[in-house]
């Protein structure tokens, strides 16, 4: 049940950046550019998208915690997801070298490209060189990433 879950919460998901046209390279790049403003080039839809993302996670994750709390002080005992043992809340909150050097190459990775990690594989089937190109750049960066970490 937990892998159909995610197979539906990732597809629905994958639905909306269709819907949203976040999965076109040439609309989030016509975002970042933040030179075409003046020109009037520059696409704010994609700070659209991810408000109305945030407007809906922020209340249900701060439900979630409340409630998982406020139950666990009441009847001792402890709240899980339906199909999990646990919640996997995020348990740093330190800003380190590791989390700015991955920001940094997601950023430059998705300015460079106009891809995303997640509209690049929902559109992993319709091809492309560019397309492919960043799946494969993606893939290896993954790689590189675990080799490093296990060090």
């Amino acid at each position: 049940m937990k892998i159909i879950a995610a197979a539906i919460s990732g597809l629905l998901f994958a639905f909306g950046l269709v819907l949203s046209g976040m999965t076109d390279p040439n609309k989030v790049q016509s975002f970042l550019d933040f030179g075409g403003i003046a020109s009037g080039r520059w696409d704010p839809s994609l700070a659209f998208v991810m408000g109305g993302a945030l407007l809906v996670t922020l209340p249900g994750f701060a439900w979630l915690r409340a409630r998982g709390r406020r139950i666990e002080m009441q009847r001792g005992v402890k709240r899980t997801p339906l199909f999990d043992a646990h919640f996997d809340w995020p348990v740093t909150k330190s800003i380190n070298a590791q989390l700015i050097m991955g920001s940094a190459l997601f950023g430059i990775g998705w300015g460079l490209s106009g891809y995303c990690p997640e509209p690049a594989i929902s559109l992993g089937v319709s091809g492309g060189i560019s397309l492919l190109t960043f799946l494969v750049a993606m893939g290896v960066g993954m790689w590189v990433a675990r080799r490093i970490r296990t060090q």
